[in-house]
């Protein structure tokens, strides 16, 4: 016995159906179950939920973003502001006797270079901009490695030591660092050479 296929039998349910389809399915009794079961299986699929996307969750994540990339310049700024008053004050409390006066004014230059990139990122409004995700790393990568300069600037000057070589690299790797810094924040640069 040749029995309905199941596109025979959807098209009975849409009452689309052939003569012999409905004649078929009235006396076979498998065909009746496969159509029985097949209105149970739309019922069945009608009773689900709706399924609907979830909300918007970009605001809420952004604001995470910003929170902390606002700590992390607070932090970043902090600790620079405590590394430059900590050498400005061992500067003035410590003349330097002895030291060579090359090493003084290059010592001096590059904390001025330092000082200048600080200004000149205080006056980009950092929070307000989109930046990709590559940049955002990026610029948190570079915040921290400047972090790392001034935690070894800080622990030099804690130690009673003349400026010397060692102290004009970490102050010329800080300038560095701070270059890239503002590259990414002005230009929006996914890559700064690192």
């Amino acid at each position: 016995m040749i029995h309905c296929t199941m596109e025979e039998l959807l098209a009975l349910r849409a009452n689309e159906g052939s003569v012999w389809a409905r004649q078929h399915v009235d006396a076979c009794a498998e065909c009746q179950r496969e159509f029985d079961a097949l209105y149970q299986r739309v019922a069945q699929l009608k009773a689900l939920p709706a399924l609907s996307p979830a909300r918007d969750r970009w605001p809420a994540i952004r604001e995470q973003f910003v929170i902390a990339r606002a700590r992390r310049r607070r932090r970043w700024v902090a600790s620079g502001m405590a590394a430059a008053a900590l050498i400005a004050g061992v500067l003035v409390m410590r003349p330097f006797t002895g030291v060579p006066q090359a090493e003084v004014a290059q010592l001096e230059d590059v904390k001025q270079q330092s000082a200048s990139l600080e200004a000149e990122l205080g006056r980009y409004d950092l929070d307000s901009r989109v930046v990709s995700g590559r940049a955002a790393a990026l610029a948190a990568e570079l915040e921290d490695r400047i972090a790392s300069v001034d935690g070894e600037l800080a622990r030099l000057n804690t130690v009673p030591t003349q400026p010397g070589p060692e102290l004009i690299r970490l102050w010329q790797d800080r300038v560095d660092l701070m270059r890239r810094l503002v590259d990414v924040h002005v230009t929006r640069a996914a890559y700064v050479g690192l």
